[in-house]
This record gives C-alpha cells, sequence and structure tokens, in this order.
C-alpha cells in the first residue's frame, strides 16, 4: 500500500489518541471535504458506480458521478460495458445529460462531435483545412481503471490503486452473497435521496442503532437473530445474520410484506461496505445496492438500485418489487428515521469535541479486532485507514 503524505491542512487536524475518539469537526470542515475528494475519491480507491443489469442491452447508458467527476457508463454493439470521463474530448463539455436511457451515438452540443458507444469519435464538423494533422481516431472518450466482480463495475482514477482482488480482501464471496448469490441480477428500479450530513456520517452507519432508532423494529417485535460482524483494516465491513422474523399478528395488515420465500434463515439478512460509500445489502428477500455520492461538506446523494434474480418467476419479481419499496427506501419500515437522524448529527458535529464510540470497545488505545453482531467498534478500524490516507498524526498518549 502506498505511503501516505502527512496533512498540510490548515489549522492542522490532531486525532486523539484514544481509538474511541473521532472529532467532529472532520465532518464539517470545508477544507478536509476537499482533501477528501483528492486523497479518497479521486485517489488509490475503488468505487462501484453502476451494475452490469443496470444497462443489460446494447445502447443502454447510465450516468452518474464520482465526486464531482461525471460518468458515461454503456453497453456497446459488442455487448461490452465501457466507462468514459462524461467530457468531450474537444473542449470537455459534459455530453450527457439524462440520468438513463438507449442511444447509439453521444453529441456534443456544444461543436456537434459525436461518440459512440465505446467513447470513440465518430463525427465532427471539422474539414481537414480547418486543423492540421487532426485525426478523429485521437479524440475518444477518455476512460477510467474498470474492474468488474459478479456484474458490480468498479472504477478507480488513479494508476497506483492496487488491484481489485487486494482491494476486496477476500471479499468476494460476502459481496455475492450481499447481491443474492451469484451477481445474476435484474434491475427492479430506484430510490434517490439528498441526505443533508456529511458523506462521512451515512459510512459510519453502525448496526447497534437499529432497534433502537427504528421505530418498526418496535411495532413488529423484530429481534435480530444471531450473525455476526466482519472487518478488514482498509475500511469494508458487514455483517451476515440469522432472520428472527415476528410471530403471529403484528400491526401490518398483511403480513406477507415482510414475507421471506427464499427461506436461507442462516444468511438472510446480510450486507457488506466497502470503503468509502458503497453499499450492497440483502434483506429477507430484498436485493439493494446503494451509490452514494459526497455533493459538498453537508450533503450526500443516496442512490438505493433494486434487483431481483434472472431466475425469478413473476410472482417472486413482484415480491422483490413490493418489498423493496416498502422495507429499505427512503420511507422504508426499516430506515425511514435514517435521513432526520443523519442531519442531527450533522448539526451537532458543529459543537467542539469528540463523536465518543462506546459499545464492544475493550481498550482505548489498540483498534478492535474482535466484534460481536452489533457492537458499534467494528467502524473504529475504518476509521484508522481514513486517519492514515488523510494524513492525521495522533496526539501523544
Amino acid at each position: 500500500m502506498m505511503m501516505k503524505e502527512v496533512s498540510s491542512l490548515s489549522p492542522e487536524v490532531i486525532w486523539p489518541a484514544k481509538v474511541s475518539h473521532v472529532p467532529k469537526d472532520i465532518f464539517v470542515r470545508e477544507d478536509i471535504y476537499r482533501e477528501e475528494l483528492k486523497r479518497i475519491f479521486y485517489g488509490a480507491e475503488w468505487t462501484p458506480v453502476a451494475h452490469a443489469s443496470e444497462v443489460p442491452n446494447v445502447g443502454d447508458f447510465k450516468t452518474c458521478l464520482v465526486g464531482e467527476v461525471p460518468l458515461l457508463v454503456t453497453r456497446d454493439e459488442e455487448s461490452e460495458i465501457n466507462v468514459m470521463y462524461n467530457s468531450c474530448s474537444h473542449r470537455g463539455a459534459q455530453v450527457e445529460t439524462k440520468a438513463y436511457g438507449n442511444k447509439r451515438r453521444f453529441e456534443c452540443p456544444y461543436h456537434r462531435w459525436n461518440f459512440d458507444t465505446r467513447g470513440k469519435l465518430i463525427g465532427c464538423p471539422l474539414k481537414p483545412e480547418d486543423s492540421e494533422g487532426f485525426s478523429r481516431a485521437d479524440y475518444p472518450l477518455m476512460k477510467p481503471r474498470v474492474a468488474i466482480v459478479h456484474g458490480l463495475i468498479f472504477v478507480t482514477f488513479s494508476e497506483e490503486t492496487r488491484s481489485i482482488e487486494d482491494f476486496l480482501d477476500g471479499y468476494e464471496g460476502k459481496l455475492a452473497n450481499a447481491m443474492g448469490g451469484d451477481g445474476r441480477l435484474v434491475l427492479l428500479g430506484y430510490h434517490r435521496l439528498t441526505l443533508h450530513a456529511n458523506w462521512k456520517t451515512y459510512h459510519d452507519n453502525d448496526a447497534w442503532h437499529a432497534p433502537l432508532l427504528h421505530m418498526a423494529f418496535r411495532m413488529l417485535n423484530w429481534q435480530g437473530g444471531k450473525g455476526s460482524q466482519f472487518v478488514n483494516d482498509t475500511g469494508h465491513r458487514g455483517f451476515e445474520s440469522m432472520l428472527s422474523l415476528p410471530k403471529g399478528k403484528t400491526m401490518l395488515n398483511d403480513n406477507s410484506l415482510i414475507e421471506y420465500k427464499e427461506a436461507n434463515f442462516e444468511r438472510g439478512s446480510c450486507s457488506l461496505h466497502l470503503f468509502p460509500l458503497f453499499a450492497a445489502v440483502k434483506h429477507l428477500d430484498s436485493i439493494g445496492l446503494r451509490f452514494v455520492n459526497p455533493v459538498a461538506v453537508n450533503k450526500t446523494e443516496l442512490h438505493f438500485a433494486y434487483f431481483g434474480r434472472e431466475d425469478d418467476d413473476e410472482e417472486m419479481r413482484n415480491h422483490r418489487i413490493r418489498q423493496s419499496s416498502n422495507l429499505l427506501g427512503p420511507c422504508g419500515l426499516v430506515s425511514m428515521e435514517d435521513a432526520a437522524v443523519f442531519q442531527r448529527l450533522h448539526i451537532g458535529g458543529h459543537a467542539p469535541g469528540h463523536q465518543i464510540f462506546q459499545k464492544g470497545m475493550r481498550g482505548q488505545y489498540e483498534i478492535p479486532t474482535e466484534f460481536s453482531q452489533n457492537d458499534e467498534s467494528a467502524n473504529i478500524p475504518s476509521w484508522e485507514y481514513y486517519r492514515k490516507i488523510m494524513g492525521f498524526e495522533k496526539e501523544a498518549r
């Protein structure tokens, strides 16, 4: 792993010696946010931007952002996936503005340069005498590095980024589990949500809060089954757990909303959170990928994408649609309160002091390595990885 230079931010951030303490001001300082874009989102990390099933047909495309960098994801005439910078190779104008659609060519409106689904320049109004030595072959849309795992499309803007295998650190199987088993997905639909909070507030979300914050857990007497959390030293974490569903009558008029048809209760709920901001979540029969992007120091966009499996019949497909839209979206039964509490965390972050982690902490100065299912201490290794990337020095003990 490459060494990170020491932070040059002013005023300098001194990270607390106690590993359970995280400075509040890193969530609200504009200079830190700009440095995060440079070191993390434009640095040596892989960022998932789409799943191949979002562009299943020739000519399908999706646009997205990584930080402020615009990207265009396409499926070309050979059915291959392409990711290109959504910026004309002539004067840099944004080429495509729609969120998704189907096209065989993309036209920049400024000077009418046209590109195919591979990003090749196939037409422009230049004549041979207009520009000495000009060749269309020299002006394709530029492309970042790309890797695809179980259909999930990753990009990185750095040539120094480690291989995708090293980045995932043996979690390819857990990623597949969180996507329903093997990544053979069919897109069902989207929810999009703006969080009035810093991106790290979303990344820092823990497992402990769920039955305490979310009313539906209490109303449905929804108790978690046995499970485990897992983390590594490069910011990834997740959990796999047994489902334990409410028995008998609940406050729902129709309990089929929380029916579990796939019935692998040993691993009925699982998620994988990849540093810095992606999450794959399977809960009951709902399969969701969360593509999250920082917009400003106090604003984060969360794109929920919901999927079924390729071999689903119509009944299962409709069940997944109904469950996905009612459980885990912006107003889902088990996630409705998140956006509000994230905003309150951001407001509170302007007060001096630290966020202090408690549940599962068994020491103050050593990074924890063992966790129970709901310990918030599982977030600490990710914070240590973040600290090192940002070059923040620890204070002396």
